[in-house]
């Protein structure tokens, strides 16, 4: 499973990358607008560092509107992916944009339908949120897995992007039912390489180097 990196701090994204765990990132307007930054600047900024997909949001809610901004951004960089939201005006400027040759990332997934209509219409990338779904009682790995389901079932192209991972159990369960990417926020990854155990048993064999070396004098 490729790991997407769910930020748009550059300090963050140079230190994990120096790691060879990011595979690449996921921006939002959210993510964006903390930097303080021009939006273009700081998209190209990434995809200088990073070498996989980078994706890019559009703002515009009408199919012209996206599609301007697509290709726009599509000139930015070779890795830019456009990442467009999931409704009827997004699909159509995705089938438009995919025509063209230009990778999208259709975001805010809840339902299979809708991950499957995102895939249909020529998206790189589909982007369900666990999280969110997670906070109105439902299942986000479950639909992580019939996803990938369906997508196998059909031999589609598209990937999967679990996205909105909060935690530790969201990106083992998303691992072990097939999604092909998990974004992840930067200040999850400690807590992925980080156990008690390690810490305690790195404690452990440096008290009994320093009693041998005692030992040994």
């Amino acid at each position: 499973m490729k790991f997407f990196l769910d930020t748009a701090n550059i300090e963050e994204i140079k230190r994990i990358n120096e790691l060879g765990l990011v595979d690449g990132v996921t921006t939002n307007p959210t993510l964006i607008s903390k930097e303080g930054r021009p939006f273009e600047e700081v998209i190209k900024e990434i995809c200088s560092i990073v070498k996989g997909p980078v994706s890019a949001e559009v703002i515009g809610l009408n199919a012209e509107e996206m599609i301007k901004e697509a290709r726009e951004i599509a000139t930015w960089a070779k890795n830019v992916v456009v990442k467009i939201p999931m409704t009827e005006e997004g699909l159509k400027a995705v089938n438009i944009l995919s025509n063209e040759g230009i990778k999208t990332n259709v975001t805010l997934i809840f339902t299979i339908s809708q991950g499957l209509m995102a895939t249909k219409a020529g998206a790189s990338f589909i982007s369900p949120f666990l999280g969110r779904l997670d906070d109105i009682g439902s299942n986000g790995v479950e639909l992580v897995r019939n996803l990938r389901t369906v997508l196998d079932n059909y031999g589609y192209e598209t990937e999967i992007i679990a996205a909105s991972v909060r935690n530790i159990g969201h990106l083992e369960s998303v691992a072990e039912v097939g999604s092909h990417i998990a974004t992840v926020p930067g200040s999850l990854f400690p807590k992925l390489w980080s156990h008690p155990l390690t810490d305690s048993g790195i404690e452990d064999f440096l008290e009994d180097w320093k009693k041998y070396e005692r030992n040994m004098k």
